[in-house]
């Protein structure tokens, strides 16, 4: 036999496509062998009967596969919750009030300082497994809640635990700037030189972090102090990637730019020279609609710009408990369309292909294509738009992670149409 598996009678939205289209195959099947797609295209082309190609062959009775999606900006390791806060702003208290009064970030802080380090594993991968249920193959976890050695360490084994006892990629992101931690008081020059040199080391030498992120604000760090830190990281050889202009132009864009970030996320203030910036570094522009959504903002990103200067745009959850508690990647490709005026293939491309783009990682994944993980999401569905379109999105039949279905076999059951 060629190969392990293979899936006949779907139709494939690879992703792939150079004119930024869905890259459609119809009447289509995927192989798969020692974890990888083998081949691609459509079922007439088979190089032989589906049988005697594979040692298993699946029907899938015309449903869609995408690539696996990508979640690629999460803060899945917290404890607690703050929904006090969020009765706090709709009565009208600002989000730097809330911050400045030592609720906010740190009200998140002090939950996962108290937490067990298995409490807050159990916690993680309770939402991850959520993800996965709904079609997610990678996910970015970051740090950020700990704001101490052991803290930041117990959030980053908790990332590191969801790889290993779920069928999932994890990215795992260190982001010690991301708020100040009481016990250093005003200290900001302090506290960014412990980060550097001696949070950022450490945790990098157990092999905890796969990328260093940073806030970049008024209410958090600024471009000066967050250098610091990503010269430490490019010293390491890490990768960084950038919490930019959320609230205002703060310069984030450029920052990013000039460190060649994976990725600038938030932008929603981001200026004309930042997004040119943007585009000659290969930074991408990564959006969070549910933040944007949950703050009631009226700034949304600059789109227009963004697609006119050729920047490539991803989207994801940003799951926290202040600013946006979902679970949900096709609300958020809905709320990317609804709120940021992208289309359903942007949305889709911004949780697949850009998504892995925005981790390094498009090599190995975001797309449906020959050599790479065999990664995909099976979906009763009249078509790819479909998935941005219900606002709680659609559950999928499946999931495939790298070449092994992780769900209910659709073979086993006949599709269940949704309602129309």
């Amino acid at each position: 036999m060629r190969w392990d598996r293979l899936w006949i009678n779907c139709r494939a939205a690879t992703m792939a496509g150079a004119d930024g289209s869905y890259g459609i195959i119809e009447d289509g099947a995927v192989a798969a062998a020692a974890g990888r797609i083998a081949w691609i295209g459509r079922r007439a082309e088979l190089p032989g009967e589906p049988s005697e190609l594979s040692r298993q062959c699946i029907d899938l009775h015309g449903a869609w596969l995408t690539p696996g999606l990508i979640d690629a900006h999460t803060h899945l390791a917290f404890a607690g919750e703050r929904s006090a806060e969020f009765e706090q702003r709709l009565a009208g208290t600002s989000y730097q009030d809330i911050q400045q009064r030592g609720g906010g970030i740190l009200s998140t802080v002090r939950a996962v300082r108290a937490a067990s380090p298995e409490r807050l594993a159990e916690l993680t991968l309770a939402r991850a497994a959520r993800l996965a249920a709904l079609g997610v193959t990678t996910v970015e976890i970051k740090s950020g809640y700990g704001l101490s050695l052991a803290d930041e360490r117990k959030q980053l084994r908790a990332a590191q635990l969801v790889g290993e006892r779920l069928s999932m990629r994890v990215s795992k992101t260190f982001l010690g700037a991301h708020a100040m931690p009481p016990e250093f008081g005003a200290s900001r020059a302090e506290y960014v030189s412990h980060v550097a040199r001696e949070l950022l080391p450490a945790l990098a030498a157990e092999g905890l972090i796969d990328a260093v992120d940073a806030y970049c604000e008024h209410v958090a760090f600024s471009a000066p102090e967050i250098s610091i830190l990503f010269d430490a990281a490019r010293a390491l050889g890490l990768p960084v990637k950038l919490h930019a202009d959320q609230l205002s132009d703060g310069g984030g864009g450029a920052l990013a730019a000039r460190y060649r970030a994976l990725s600038a996320d938030h932008v929603e203030y981001t200026s004309a020279d930042g997004i040119a910036r943007l585009a000659q570094a290969g930074t991408v522009a990564l959006l969070l609609p549910a933040a944007f959504y949950c703050l009631r903002e009226t700034h949304p990103p600059p789109i227009d710009a963004l697609r006119a200067n050729g920047v490539r745009m991803a989207i994801a959850s940003d799951c926290n408990p202040g600013t946006a508690p979902i679970l949900n990647p096709g609300t958020i490709m809905n709320m990317a369309c609804t709120l940021f005026r992208l289309t359903p293939a942007e949305a889709l491309a911004g949780y697949t292909r850009e998504a892995a783009r925005a981790l390094g990682l498009l090599h190995e994944i975001g797309t449906l294509e020959q050599g790479k993980s065999a990664d995909f999401a099976i979906w009763d569905c009249s078509g790819p738009a479909e998935l941005s379109y219900w606002i709680d999105g659609i559950t999928p039949l499946g999931r495939v992670f790298r070449g092994e279905p992780t769900a209910a076999s659709p073979a086993a059951s006949p599709a269940a149409r949704m309602p129309t």
